[in-house]
């Protein structure tokens, strides 16, 4: 069978689109989008929620799980996570196992070591991201940057074996998040993680191949064709990536090469800001909703080589679920677990109806 392409229309026909920064595809099915819904819906996130809650463990003055009491704090603050996914003092692994044995091939283990860490974004209970101002979303980069720096020095004078330092925020219940008072997390591995190695491996196979970073050009290509920018300042682009799997997933990419937050100036943190404000306030405004989503920061490893600064490449990616509306979102399952991502419209479409909302006047000031 031949198909006339020049009657391709991607707005309505299914394909595929390659990611290059992992080395995976997503279907696309933007006809699926008319179906009518009649599966799970979740509950609208409400902002019925008190400045200051005495039960909460990361409000100000207030007593955590485990026993400490939080300092009456004013601004970004972080802590050691009470129940942290990776130990620092524990013994290393040694295995056992013959070298070549099929036990060897298919039971392998690795020791993680690592430290945890709690960012309270605000002292406020009753506020996220977009509501906050942007003076106080500084605040939280340099935050980021301060643990950042202190990690590194310690690992380098203190011999802790700190490595990679993820930075995310898991925002509304709908993302298994368990507290709803403002605040992301930051886990400390002496290991790179997988998704993150699998982006490097990647960008090192571009620099071979084409001698130029995957992001530079990426961010030429979205600035030439402007069908998936978001959001543009100085910089950053916020752009719905061409192989996003997430409805309305974005990435924030620095527009030159900035390997970590150690690299930073001023303008480029308070840019930075800016991104995140207006992104987020898009979010909320575009179902009227506090929008949920999982967010995270990748850059270079703590200590770097010369060699993975020259890898790295700052980016933020924000995956949220919602679909269709505040109550139906998104599912990876059946196929999409046991073949490949889909997603219902196309990544131009998602940043049409991004872009066009307003990402300086949140919703609720509107109540």
């Amino acid at each position: 069978m031949t198909i006339d392409t020049a009657r391709f229309d991607f707005n309505d026909n299914s394909h595929r689109r390659y990611n290059p920064m992992i080395d995976s595809w997503v279907i696309v099915s933007p006809h699926r989008a008319k179906r009518p819904w009649l599966g799970q819906q979740e509950t609208p996130s409400k902002p019925d929620v008190p400045e200051y809650d005495s039960k909460c463990y990361l409000c100000p003055g207030n007593e955590r799980a485990t026993g400490p009491r939080n300092p009456d704090y004013t601004s970004t603050y972080i802590f050691p996570n009470d129940y942290p996914a990776v130990k620092l003092n524990q013994p290393d692994y040694h295995s056992e196992k013959d070298k070549n044995s099929l036990e060897d091939r298919f039971f392998k283990v690795q020791s993680v070591k690592g430290n945890c860490f709690v960012i309270c974004f605000s002292p406020k209970h009753n506020v996220t991201l977009p509501q906050m101002a942007h003076n106080d979303i500084v605040k939280i980069v340099d935050a980021w940057t301060e643990l950042y720096l202190k990690l590194e020095k310690e690992a380098k004078e203190e011999h802790k074996p700190y490595k990679y330092l993820q930075i995310f925020e898991n925002k509304g219940t709908a993302m298994g998040c368990s507290n709803l008072h403002p605040h992301g997390q930051a886990w400390c591995l002496n290991v790179v993680p997988y998704e993150v190695e699998r982006e490097f491996k990647s960008f090192h196979g571009y620099e071979s191949k084409y001698h130029s970073h995957m992001l530079k050009d990426y961010v030429v290509l979205e600035l030439e064709k402007r069908d998936r920018i978001v959001i543009e300042n100085d910089s950053f682009i916020v752009v719905v990536p061409y192989w996003a799997v997430w409805p309305f997933e974005t990435m924030i990419v620095s527009k030159t090469q900035l390997a970590s937050l150690k690299d930073f100036n001023e303008q480029q943190r308070e840019d930075l800001a800016s991104c995140m404000k207006q992104l987020t306030t898009k979010y909320d405004n575009l179902f009227e909703t506090i929008f949920p989503y999982s967010m995270g920061l990748h850059q270079a490893p703590l200590n770097a080589t010369a060699e993975e600064k020259e890898n790295a490449w700052f980016h933020m990616h924000f995956y949220p679920p919602l679909l269709r509306s505040a109550t139906v979102r998104k599912f990876l399952v059946g196929f999409e677990l046991l073949g490949e991502p889909q997603r219902d419209l196309t990544a131009e479409q998602a940043c049409e109806r991004l872009r066009e909302l307003d990402g300086n006047v949140h919703y609720l000031q509107h109540l």
